[in-house]
């Protein structure tokens, strides 16, 4: 098995090839904020120089324009309660829109700017971020192979079975979230492929929609921090803009699609906003950033403040893990709160020899005015506007 790169073609060849969360923000905006406008900036964390892959870059987000979505995929949209059929109708005829897209060089760094209709601009984040993972990775190792990456894999699940006992690991439950820093589209649905044959009742699901359909496995993911950020430009107080946020997603879902994301301005302040009105619509909470332990003894002791069982709960881990890290958290809040793992890089781009990418795009203005997301993590801030975020800090009591 070496095909491990699409070499004669697109590399986004399906409508699908993105993460849950996008389509299901998506659908959110399509009923909601139809006439909102965002602008999203990419960034590589790790200072690596773009500059060798700027022109196929460029020309594989060209490409995206003839991705469309097919019947085979409407009709297994059209099977999930949760999306409405005018939605579906609009994917259908949803096309990308690259000029929506700038993409260029300033001094040394890769400058990617999305600006459009929040509609028609949201889809653009993961796909071009896994366009530059696999443009870069296809030139740096060019001779890695899809067994090396199966390989990898098949050692990190024996080592979990040699330092662990069946029991230990009964009631892991393990996502791949791996679409946007792979080494490959191959290499992740190779991935998912010997998770669910040699991981089977621990490994739920993928947050790709496109391998989740072809493999008839769940599709994973709820809300991502765009959807929280964009409401401290929707009409609310930005006070008021989390919960404005969460209520927007209540009645767009009812009930469906209950885990929310927690540190798009810290978690002490989502905290703050999440009451007990929230913390029993929602069936929980998911981290990505800061001490995964210390989140999860908040959340434990806010669940227990508001009078709610928190072994009812769910918490959703999804930064920076590993198999190992995973079990770790598992082991040590057994018992006290239901536990879950989306694990991305250290999944599918974990390969001898090979470094993966460190690169986000995050939204930085909707309707014209900034938005920011202020981690846990500092490092993980990112905005166009330093005074906004000392505003933002201001207003959300963060120090």
């Amino acid at each position: 098995m070496t095909a491990t790169y699409r070499t004669d073609g697109p590399i986004i060849t399906s409508l699908l090839d993105t993460d849950w969360y996008k389509l299901t923000m998506m659908q959110g905006v399509h009923h909601v904020y139809p006439n909102a406008s965002v602008s999203w900036e990419f960034r590589c964390r790790n200072a690596e120089d773009l500059e060798p892959y700027l022109t196929d870059i460029r020309a594989q987000i060209e490409q995206l324009s003839d991705v469309q979505l097919s019947t085979e995929e409407s009709a297994y949209l059209s099977q999930v309660p949760y999306m409405s059929p005018d939605f579906i109708r609009f994917l259908e005829l949803f096309r990308f829109r690259p000029e929506y897209v700038s993409v260029a060089m300033e001094g040394n760094e890769l400058c990617i700017v999305i600006d459009g209709p929040w509609t028609h601009s949201i889809l653009f984040e993961i796909v071009i971020l896994a366009i530059i993972s696999e443009v870069r990775n296809r030139a740096l190792y060019p001779h890695v192979t899809i067994d090396e990456a199966t390989a990898q894999l098949r050692l990190k699940l024996a080592n979990l079975r040699r330092d662990y006992s069946r029991e230990q690991l009964s009631g892991l439950r393990l996502a791949d979230f791996g679409t946007r820093r792979r080494l490959s589209q191959p290499v992740q649905e190779a991935i998912v492929t010997v998770l669910e044959d040699e991981f089977p009742g621990k490994f739920v699901g993928t947050s790709n929609v496109d391998i989740a359909r072809r493999h008839n496995i769940a599709p994973m993911g709820t809300m991502a921090h765009e959807w929280i950020m964009a409401h401290q430009q929707l009409g609310s107080r930005l006070v008021d803009s989390q919960r404005a946020a969460l209520e927007a997603w209540v009645q767009e879902y009812r009930g469906y699609l209950g885990i929310a994301i927690t540190d798009t301005v810290t978690l002490d302040a989502f905290l703050r906003d999440f009451d007990l009105y929230f913390a029993k619509l929602f069936d929980g909470l998911r981290h990505d950033s800061g001490d995964p332990l210390v989140f999860a003894e908040k959340c434990i002791a806010h669940y227990q403040k508001l009078g709610i069982d928190p072994r009812g709960k769910t918490l959703i881990f999804s930064n920076n893990l590993t198999l190992d890290r995973a079990m770790e958290i598992k082991t040590l809040l057994e018992g006290r709160i239901r536990t879950s793992f989306g694990i991305g890089t250290s999944l599918t781009c974990d390969i001898p020899g090979i470094k993966p990418m460190n690169i986000v795009i995050k939204m930085v203005s909707c309707n014209g005015q900034p938005v920011a997301k202020v981690s846990d993590d500092p490092g993980k801030t990112m905005t166009r506007d330093e005074g906004y975020v000392n505003y933002l800090k201001h207003v959300f009591g963060v120090a």
